[in-house]
């Protein structure tokens, strides 16, 4: 039995479980669902930091336009980018309650509600009067992912738990669904604010010179070593290395380890974009874009390298027109064909490149970046560009990021051809299909 064989047969069921697990499904689909909202966001970044001369907002009238309303012109990025953890609270909550039959709608409301009364909020003055109490923004934003996911999950359980013990308001049959379910989330929602507020304020109604207990600060602190383990070249390599093998295995490995990993990266993400924003240097190498423009170019595995090396190369009859056939998607990152077609799946020849040339090139990338020659990435734009062109955008705008992602290119190719000619040979020595 072979090494991948093995990983098949003995990890498979643990894999499969974890990924039906249905905290983790509700994590995935609360992050995905603020896709379109990064996307969408961090264009008009880019609108208000246009990739032109310096000298062009001093000498070009609508630059100059650009310089006088940027702050307007950022707006859409901050009620997106800016308020993140508001939608990942109310579409995990939703996720994880329709997964236990339950009202999505009134689970998500819930949820929000308790996230707000986690905030801390500062009173506003002017001299001597107070005007009231102000929204703070910093853990609505990617600092409050973490604390918002787990509050998704306390609410939902507690909204459960009312409904199994059948400890709600029920309604005449003929009062309207949207109503009914209105009164039904009532006992649970009394429940969860009083829960929420008392763990909060609790210190500060026993003693008024006590402190509030922060969750944010609390959890903050706890995941502080795992952001850091994430943004690191060995934790970088460890991803690359087991989202790899995941594939070989036939299991999706982005989507496994995505769901755990892309909390803390759109969070080191939206510190990039906030201190580019600032015009400020970005300093997180390893966000999200970093794995989509420099790694996964083709899609996982780098596969972008194995056909384009077929399709110069190969001579086996299967090779030439599998490259032929699998060049466009895989210039869109979509690589499912390859994977599944050759297939790299369980395959021992082409499974070496597929660990190997994704692990070089992000060494290679590291190096690149922590010189400055490459800015870190501070956008997310669709996964769908071609690499050039989305490491440029991604960067802000850099030509350089779509140099090195050229490069990276090359590198697959190199490491991909000597396999692909071997698995070429055993091609050829195939009986052709009839």
């Amino acid at each position: 039995m072979t090494f991948l064989e093995k990983v098949n047969q003995q990890f498979m069921p643990l894999l499969a479980k974890f990924a039906n697990f249905k905290y983790v499904i509700a994590i995935r689909d609360g992050m995905i669902s603020t896709i379109p909202l990064t996307i969408v966001g961090s264009f008009f970044l880019i609108l208000a930091f246009p990739p032109v001369p310096t000298e062009w907002f001093e000498t070009i009238e609508f630059f100059q336009w650009i310089v006088e309303n940027r702050l307007s012109i950022l707006i859409p990025f901050r009620a997106s980018m800016g308020l993140i953890a508001v939608f990942v609270v109310y579409n995990t909550a939703f996720s994880l309650a329709e997964a236990y039959r339950l009202n999505g709608v009134s689970s998500g409301t819930m949820s929000l509600v308790a996230f707000f009364i986690t905030q801390e909020y500062p009173v506003a003055t002017v001299g001597d009067r107070a005007l009231g109490l102000v929204v703070p923004l910093m853990n609505l934003g990617s600092a409050g992912i973490f604390v918002g996911i787990l509050t998704a999950f306390i609410c939902t359980e507690i909204y459960r738990f009312f409904k199994e013990k059948d400890l709600i308001i029920k309604m005449p049959p003929e009062v309207p669904s949207a109503v009914s379910r209105s009164f039904e989330a009532l006992i649970p929602m009394i429940c969860i604010m009083v829960l929420f507020g008392l763990l909060h304020y609790g210190p500060k109604l026993l003693n008024p010179d006590a402190s509030y207990i922060n969750l944010h600060t609390i959890i903050g602190k706890a995941f502080v070593w795992i952001s850091k383990g994430v943004d690191s070249l060995g934790g970088a390599l460890l991803l690359v290395f087991f989202i790899c093998l995941l594939w070989l295995a036939g299991i999706h490995g982005v989507s496994i380890i995505g769901a755990v990993a892309r909390p803390i990266w759109l969070q080191l993400l939206d510190n990039n974009s906030a201190a580019f924003a600032a015009g400020e240097t970005p300093v997180h190498i390893f966000s999200e874009p970093f794995y989509q423009w420099y790694i996964w170019i083709g899609g996982s595995g780098a596969t972008i390298g194995l056909v384009l090396s077929a399709l110069m190369f190969a001579k086996s009859p299967f090779l030439k027109s599998m490259s032929k056939m699998t060049i466009i998607p895989s210039l869109f990152n979509i690589n499912e064909p390859v994977v599944f077609g050759l297939p790299i799946v369980m395959n021992p020849v082409l499974g070496i490149p597929f660990i190997l040339a994704p692990m070089v090139m992000t060494v290679v990338t590291w190096v690149v970046i922590s010189t400055g020659l490459v800015p870190p990435n501070v956008i997310l734009a669709p996964w769908t560009f071609p690499a050039p062109i989305g490491a440029y955008l991604s960067s802000g705008g850099n030509w350089s990021a779509a140099v090195l992602s050229v490069v990276n290119i090359l590198i697959s190719i190199l490491i991909y051809t000597p396999f692909m000619l071997i698995y070429d040979k055993q091609m050829m020595k195939e009986p052709p299909v009839k």
